[in-house]
């Protein structure tokens, strides 16, 4: 089916709509497929449920083994992604039967696993990067008293986001969906004795809680619609349902979206969630929670093609991200939080890329792995500096780190080159396709992104000088130190893989790899030659690179934030109002009509009920004093009773 998506001018997307296939079975190797989730899943439940007489042992090796159960699922993976590459391109979805999960009537549901070129994908990264942080985590963890619950929690995450990416039919990617969700509450409100961490878990639950909200309205219409949840059934109905029905879908499935990939307006528990230890960051913004949204959108695209509003939608929330999240970067000076900003706009760019449809759905993965390896790599590499400042993370007080901790620092550079998009490393391709793509489509689009791109290369250039650049601003008594290498070397192996990401691109591999899921785009030539928009871009972010240099390395660095600043820095600090925009629009509306049904939960309800209660008790006590055994008191009631039915008689006949 031939759909079209208008969003302004130039902005047009008609392309055919890959169905999904009915998968064959698995068989050989890929019987094993459901391993990829079992293993993590059975270190999350030995780590966890290990009976008291055990305890202690698994104290003592349980690090070990929720780290072995990681790079099990990752080998696994591996072999899986070789065997799926061997097969012809029509025969690479596989689907395996685990059991019947529920049914009623005709609506059956089965804990069925789909594993095609994109579920491939996810597995790789989930688990590769996954493993590299649980190595890290070792040696950032040695002293912490609950670091078995800890690895735990990451088993339960890993699997729970390998379900979600794995799962046959939308039902299935809800459950793995919740336990992302039940996971990163765990381990974002890990260290729970700290107030600030326990309200940032909340926080992170309850607003995730109002995008889930709408993932479960549209499984339901799913249900209402088509009678099923599988991709496959769902796939072959879209086209004959009505505009109004995947125009809800859509918007409904956009809404769960935003709420795990902290998509404007869902996007306030994001920079609250780096309370939790660093690994928890690293793994939360590169390879699972934020990935979520990215990955339903891009395997829901036989909705979202049929559904120009709801594609539209998309593009307009991913714009307004990637820009607010790039201001965000620019203001923070928790080394973190200026990260999670960073997470968030690049996100952006991925959703923006999935909203232009089958024009950008491979390079919005693309740039999902590509982000993956850089920001795992940046986000670990800002635990190492904590570990060698004493935990603290606010950069006014680094400065001139890059000496003190080579190989912290070489590695992070590689992560800086690959983000802000600089020549040869991973970013430079990935993000670089989706700002081309975008103003080819949409030049107001495409704008946006390439203003994007300035500002990354304006915040993290500044977060370069702050913390590895320039004079030393330390506390008195730190003494800077590299890391030991069991948390260097995952670092070492994020730094190549952020610098040869791009090789996904080589002969548009990628590309020619998703088609059986995504479809292939018809070539839409730019109205300039491609190298030109590469040089545009370039001299973009070279430019906001300039300015930080300019700005910040040119001049003193004050220790502490100054408090006379500009409008907008004041409100990139406040992380633009948007907890007193949630306030003002969500919370107060609800807590005004929370209060208003408990009053009339207690007032007319409870009223009703407890007056009518009341009024029986009155005229009970009233018949009770009639009912006095005095046989002349019976014999008047009855003499009265005879007169009144008289009188109403009399007074019927003369009217």
């Amino acid at each position: 089916m031939t759909t079209a998506l208008s969003l302004g001018a130039g902005l047009s997307l008609a392309d055919a709509v890959v169905p999904v296939v009915e998968p064959g079975q698995a068989d050989g190797v890929l019987s094993l497929l459901w391993l990829v989730i079992g293993l993590p899943l059975l270190g999350a439940l030995v780590l966890l449920l290990g009976g008291p007489m055990t305890r202690g042992a698994i104290d003592r090796w349980g690090h070990w083994l929720g780290t072995a159960t990681a790079a099990g699922s990752f080998v696994l993976s591996l072999v899986l992604f070789f065997e799926l590459r061997g097969r012809d391109e029509s025969q690479r979805q596989i689907g395996q039967e685990l059991w019947t999960w529920f049914s009623a009537g005709p609506v059956e549901v089965g804990m069925d696993l789909l594993y095609d070129p994109l579920s491939a994908l996810f597995l790789l990264l989930i688990t590769g990067v996954g493993t590299l942080i649980h190595v890290y985590s070792i040696g950032y963890m040695e002293h912490d008293e609950r670091r078995r619950r800890f690895f735990g929690y990451l088993n339960l995450f890993i699997a729970a986001m390998l379900l979600l990416v794995l799962a046959g039919n939308f039902v299935g990617l809800f459950f793995g969906w919740e336990g992302v969700g039940l996971a990163s509450y765990l381990l974002i409100g890990f260290w729970q004795h700290k107030p600030s961490a326990a309200a940032a878990a909340k926080k992170a639950f309850v607003m995730n809680r109002v995008g889930d909200i709408g993932l479960a309205l549209a499984i339901g219409l799913m249900f209402a619609t088509f009678g099923s949840t599988d991709f496959a059934v769902v796939s072959a109905a879209a086209e004959r349902a009505s505009d109004s029905t995947l125009t809800a879908l859509g918007l409904l499935l956009l809404l769960g979206a935003c709420g795990k990939s902290a998509q404007v307006p869902l996007q306030a528990w994001l920079l609250d969630a780096m309370e939790g230890p660093t690994p928890v960051s690293a793994l939360i913004h590169a390879a699972t929670m934020v990935t979520a949204g990215v990955y339903l959108v891009v395997r829901a695209n036989f909705i979202f093609e049929n559904a120009p509003i709801a594609q539209t939608a998309v593009v307009v929330v991913a714009t307004v991200t990637l820009l607010w999240g790039a201001v965000l970067g620019c203001a923070k000076d928790d080394i973190k939080k200026a990260l999670a900003g960073s997470t968030m706009s690049q996100i952006g760019y991925m959703m923006l890329a999935a909203g232009l449809g089958v024009a950008g759905y491979a390079f919005a993965i693309l740039h999902l792995l590509t982000h993956g390896f850089f920001k795992a790599n940046m986000f670990l590499g800002a635990g190492s500096v904590m570990h060698g400042m004493d935990d603290d993370v606010n950069m006014r007080r680094y400065g001139g780190l890059g000496k003190a901790m080579p190989v912290t620092y070489l590695t992070f550079l590689m992560g800086y080159l690959a983000i802000i998009g600089f020549p040869g490393f991973s970013g430079f391709w990935s993000k670089d396709k989706i700002i081309e793509t975008a103003l080819v489509e949409n030049p107001v689009v495409g704008v946006a992104a390439l203003v994007g791109a300035g500002v990354t290369g304006f915040y993290m250039t500044r977060l370069m000088v702050l913390t590895f650049w320039g004079d030393k601003r330390w506390e008195p008594g730190v003494h800077p130190h590299e890391s030991p290498k069991v948390m260097t070397v995952p670092l070492i192996v994020l730094a190549a893989l952020s610098v040869l990401g791009g090789i996904l691109l080589l002969g548009d591999w990628i590309v020619e790899w998703l088609t059986p899921v995504v479809g292939h785009a018809a070539h839409h030539e730019p109205p300039v030659p491609a190298w030109v928009i590469t040089i545009l871009i370039t001299a973009v972010v070279a430019s906001g690179v300039a300015v930080a240099i300019w700005f910040v390395a040119k001049r003193d660095i004050p220790r502490e934030a100054p408090t006379d600043v500009s409008f907008l820095t004041r409100a990139a600090r406040a992380d633009l109002y948007g907890d007193q925009i949630n306030e003002v629009l969500v919370i107060e509306p609800g807590r005004r009509l929370a209060t208003g049904l408990t009053t009339m939960d207690r007032v007319v309800v409870d009223g009703a009920v407890e007056g009518g209660a009341a009024a029986t008790q009155g005229l009970s006590r009233v018949l009770r004093r009639i009912q006095n055994g005095f046989v002349r008191s019976y014999a008047l009631s009855l003499v009265g009773g005879v007169l009144i039915v008289v009188l109403v008689l009399l007074a019927v006949n003369l009217a």
